[in-house]
């Protein structure tokens, strides 16, 4: 059952995960990171309220299969009650596949935060707590939050938001060490993770920057979160849990081993079949992965423009196969 899930002795056997990222973690995409050493994924960021109303569109984007779980899935919103009602329901719904429920307090976004929701809650320290105490009460299910540095640019309230976090009985915290305001320019602030790990005896993950193995091992051995999430450098490289789990094991040879043609091509063509046949209206979301996929490469551009016109499975397999006739013809 969920709620025999040990968060803390979970991450200690592979503190790696992957990140909750609205539009890009589809189920495939999850089960190829999974495969390749990922201890844990989340879903995309969903909304309560949309799983209120029923929507066909949000119920997608929940999808566990036996090959991910146990796996984690994140909520957003603004009500408690709506909160804790589908985070209820969601138990109901996927027992055994399901590891958590994360609620997102850290989404910035103007379509998020601008309603009161994500990253708005930091400002509403009231608010916030009434969702958590709301929600852990609703289910036996462990329950967790993710949310930033603070709000405002220069602002830092992690640790006394981790505090009160602690204190309405979640499972574990997940800190960025950016604020709202930041967005994602600048550098997120590291040292934030280490100070909250004081402040709390509960798990802390950390959150942002996660680019290399060498952010990871940084984050748990420097830091000493107890977990690290892979967010937008897990997009295109599955590969990065895999060599992440390799340097904390000390084989910093493979950590350092490029990642070869043959394999992107490999597994970027099980991520087209494999969600063309499962998700086929998602089938346009190839367009950016592809682009990832061989982000860095010497065709990239011409890889990405080419990507942008694809609109059939035929049309992603022909480019495919035109990347691995010009990186031939480039030897």
């Amino acid at each position: 059952m969920t709620k025999s899930f040990d968060i803390r002795s979970h991450l200690a056997k592979n503190p790696v995960l992957l990140a909750p990222m609205a539009g890009v973690n589809d189920p495939v995409f999850r089960e190829i990171c999974k495969r390749m050493g990922a201890g844990l994924t989340y879903s995309e960021m969903v909304s309560a309220q949309g799983l209120a109303h029923a929507s066909q569109r949000t119920q997608e984007l929940l999808s566990i299969s036996d090959a991910e779980k146990p796996a984690a899935v994140q909520l957003f919103g603004k009500d408690p009650t709506v909160l804790a009602a589908q985070a209820q329901a969601i138990v109901d719904q996927y027992g055994d596949r399901l590891a958590l429920i994360d609620i997102n307090m850290g989404c910035p976004v103007r379509k998020v935060a601008g309603k009161g929701e994500g990253a708005a809650l930091l400002k509403d320290p009231a608010a916030a707590r009434s969702i958590l105490e709301t929600v852990v009460r609703s289910t036996d299910c462990p329950i967790t939050v993710k949310f930033r540095k603070g709000f405002e640019r220069h602002e830092d309230t992690a640790v006394e938001f981790a505090k009160m976090a602690e204190s309405c009985g979640v499972a574990a915290i997940t800190v960025h060490g950016r604020s709202a305001r930041q967005l994602y320019q600048g550098e997120s602030d590291r040292a934030v993770i280490a100070r909250v790990k004081e402040a709390v005896s509960i798990p802390v993950i950390a959150s942002g920057d996660v680019w290399t193995p060498a952010d990871v091992h940084d984050y748990l051995q420097v830091q000493k979160a107890n977990g690290v999430m892979v967010a937008r450098g897990a997009q295109g490289n599955p590969w990065i849990f895999a060599r992440a789990l390799a340097l904390l094991n000390g084989n910093t040879t493979f950590a350092d081993t490029p990642v070869t043609l043959a394999e992107r091509i490999t597994v970027a063509s099980e991520h087209l079949h494999k969600l063309a046949l499962r998700f086929p209206l998602r089938l346009p979301t190839m367009k950016k992965h592809l682009s990832w996929y061989f982000k860095g490469m010497t065709h990239a551009s011409a890889i990405r423009r080419a990507a942008h016109s694809c609109s059939s499975v035929t049309d992603f397999e022909q480019l495919l196969d035109n990347i691995t006739r010009w990186e031939i013809d480039d030897l």
